[in-house]
């Protein structure tokens, strides 16, 4: 139902002003013609400073995408979706639907790194711009076994995939994976047993929830699942925390800590070198975070393959890494 409001006009006569919404009302291509466009620079004037931007568009922008397993299986998956491009100086800005609908054409495929770049390609066009950079991110579950007992549960790792198109033509893969596991610290481990062997008294070696965060670009023509990413990881610090576990599923991990003690620096080196043997990864970085339970803070360290203009180690952002 409609309702009148009165407004007074500038010259002071009180216009019949009528508000609701017409449901019946359609859009023509003639009255679309007429509607303003607030990114076109001719209708609305740059505000602030007239240069370029290096990235704007869409953050958080979530859908379910499929995944292929290593297995061959197909997941579907809630994804969030991070869309950005490139606006030059002499542009006011972008539409940023149309990198909606962009990722709205593709829906229907399985993501992979071609997937990612159609629609990065898309984005080129539709929003004329030189430079596009998509990120998806997901959770990712596989199904994990106890050490003794068998029982299965699953695991849910943090994983995002990156395509970057730059104006140079050239194309760029990444990976971005979470592990997590347990650090047992070797000085706390030999302390304890110099105070068993010295005096007698009974100690507990700390140890604590700690995660990798590893960002890798793959070699052009090189397919590496993210079933390998996480067999790297493992392979390397051994010691994943557990989802299904009894008695003697909790005391083989305690003999496993105690088997593969480490300090956050020996778990990147140990990453390092798993990492750096694989062929199909161009350049890495590791960033790893050990969530101390003597200290009060937490024991942080990066590295990364040292690819000439690849990675570097700045990383900063280990209030992210939290288990």
């Amino acid at each position: 139902m409609k309702q009148m409001y009165l407004h007074r006009s500038d010259c002071g006569q009180p216009p019949l002003v009528q508000r609701g919404y017409d449901r019946k009302f359609k859009s023509s291509p003639a009255y679309r013609a007429t509607l303003p466009d607030m990114m076109d620079v001719a209708h609305e004037a740059i505000q602030g400073a007239n240069v370029p931007i290096q990235q704007v568009g869409i953050h958080n922008f979530k859908l379910p995408l499929k995944y292929r397993t290593k297995a061959g299986k197909t997941l579907t998956l809630e994804t969030s979706v991070t869309g950005t491009v490139s606006l030059e100086a002499e542009l006011k800005g972008i539409n940023m639907s149309r990198i909606m609908r962009t990722f709205y054409e593709h829906k229907n495929g399985v993501t992979t790194g071609e997937w990612m770049g159609k629609i990065l390609k898309g984005y080129l066009r539709k929003v004329e711009t030189k430079d596009a950079r998509l990120k998806i991110a997901f959770s990712y579950p596989m199904v994990r076994t106890s050490l003794r007992t068998g029982l299965e549960g699953y695991q849910f790792y943090t994983v995002a995939f990156e395509g970057v198109m730059t104006r140079d033509g050239r194309y760029r893969r990444f990976i971005h994976f979470d592990f997590v596991y347990s650090s047992a610290c070797p000085c706390s481990a030999e302390l304890t047993e110099h105070a068993r062997a010295k005096r007698g008294a009974y100690g507990v070696p700390h140890s604590q929830r700690s995660k990798a965060r590893i960002t890798l670009e793959e070699v052009d023509g090189k397919k590496i699942w993210i079933e390998d990413v996480h067999a790297l990881c493992l392979k390397a610090l051994q010691t994943e925390t557990q989802v299904m576990v009894k008695r003697e599923d909790e005391q083989a991990f305690a003999e496993l800590n105690g088997a593969y003690l480490k300090f956050v620096e020996d778990a990147a080196r140990l990453l390092y070198r798993e990492f750096d043997r694989d062929k199909r990864i161009a350049d890495f970085r590791i960033a790893c975070s050990h969530l101390e339970s003597l200290h009060s803070h937490d024991a942080v360290s990066v590295i990364c393959k040292g690819v000439k203009g690849g990675f570097s180690a700045d990383f900063m952002d280990f209030g992210m890494l939290v288990c």
